[in-house]
């Protein structure tokens, strides 16, 4: 067994050994298990893709005279943001979309900008503008506030999500006899299409399937820069089916994470609009994997033909919570741009860029090689198989039309 305080010191020295999961499989099939583990230090994963869970906060500083924005009401670049914390803090999430947005038309057709565009201008260095209302107290007198704001001048800018990099996801197929639109892209009628977004054997959590290395306190590359896992997402959910590689044939546990924005860059905070859904943030998520054992070595060589996702019907699923599994198909087959379904040649399509997830791991794995980043040890685990940890279904009491 390898520590990490053993491969740290072998980064310090220019003598660790680094390779991205793409890699690591080839390393595998060419050494085996035992002599891949011996060799190997670290193995770099990779992922780009939408990230709806996404957000950013930030303090303004105060005005003078002061403004207390909580309580009021503050927009950003016409999307409106959330300032219930304070007087100065600002909240934003990816998928705010302005008051005068489509959503009001019978049709919902583009959203041009939201809140991912405007984390992804702040990123880029662009002056955004920032429009409050306040109620005005004695120790915080103004009112009204129209200026604009730069991510240089802010006390802080953090990266904050609480949901990303789900381990697996579906492919999403439509079965009904009309288009439909979703979180996943249109989705043609009678089966015209798969469309799915996950980067199979280079998605951090595929290649780390029990949690065994990934904990909270894990430092990775976020959006570009450095940024630490602090819990486990929302909507965690480990104890669903698995191969017996280990890896889950749905989607099961997600990622909080926070960076430091202003060390980010816009090649891996783009802002993104989903026609007929809204608007989502793709983010750019990193996450080395120490190869401490033989059993870490064995995992991380996953290749896409051992990892199966599960073909969901979402005229189905969405609206009637029916949640039913058509079929489940490898990664591979995904990526070859078809896969059969009840007969049917259907062509794939993925939200998520493998190519940028490649790229991510090759930078990670450039930084931990060139002395500029280390491993963390985890101070808490993310909790596993056996923790008891559910995702459940709302269930709230709706209220009645009596009620009402």
């Amino acid at each position: 067994m390898k520590s990490i305080e053993e491969i740290n010191e072998k980064i310090r020295k220019g003598e660790v050994v680094v390779v991205t999961a793409e890699e690591m499989i080839e390393v595998v099939k060419e050494e085996g298990v035992k002599k891949a583990a011996e060799k190997v230090d670290v193995v770099t994963t990779g992922t780009f893709g939408i990230m709806c869970s996404s957000g950013i906060y930030f303090n303004i500083g105060h005005t003078k005279p002061k403004i207390k924005l909580g309580g009021g009401t503050v927009y950003l670049n016409g999307v409106p943001a959330y300032a219930a914390y304070a007087a100065a803090d600002v909240f934003l999430g990816a998928t705010a979309l302005p008051d005068d947005d489509p959503r009001n038309k019978n049709y919902p057709g583009d959203f041009p900008y939201g809140g991912a565009h405007v984390i992804e201008d702040l990123v880029s260095g662009k002056d955004i503008r920032l429009t409050a209302h306040a109620y005005g107290t004695d120790c915080y007198p103004r009112k009204f506030l129209d200026a604009y704001i730069n991510i240089n001048d802010l006390n802080e800018a953090v990266l904050f999500n609480v949901r990303n990099a789900y381990q697996n996801y579906n492919v999403a197929v439509n079965a009904s006899n009309k288009v439909i639109y979703t979180y996943l892209g249109m989705l043609k009628p009678n089966f015209g299409n798969a469309n799915y977004s996950s980067a199979g054997q280079l998605s951090p959590l595929l290649n780390d399937p029990y949690y065994k290395t990934i904990g909270i306190g894990t430092r990775i590359f976020l959006g570009g820069g450095i940024g630490y896992i602090i819990w486990q997402g929302t909507q965690h959910n480990p104890d669903v089916s698995r191969t017996e590689r280990g890896v889950p044939k749905e989607g099961a546990g997600t990622l909080a994470v926070i960076g430091d924005l202003k060390k980010m860059s816009p090649n891996w905070l783009r802002g993104v609009s989903v026609k007929g859904y809204g608007v989502s943030l793709a983010v750019g998520i990193g996450v080395p994997i120490p190869v401490i054992d033989e059993e870490i070595a064995f995992y991380t060589s996953v290749s896409d033909d051992e990892i199966y996702a599960p073909v969901i019907d979402y005229s189905k699923v969405y609206p009637n919570r029916e949640s039913e599994i058509i079929d489940f198909v490898t990664y591979k087959e995904l990526r070859d741009g078809q896969i059969n379904i009840k007969g049917k040649k259907v062509p794939t399509n993925s939200l998520s860029s493998y190519f940028k997830a490649r790229e991510i791991a090759e930078t990670l794995k450039n930084w931990i090689k060139s002395g500029r980043f280390f491993l963390t040890q985890p101070s808490a685990p993310i909790p596993g198989v056996e923790s008891g940890v559910k995702f459940k279904l709302f269930s709230g009491r709706e209220v009645s039309q009596n009620e009402n």
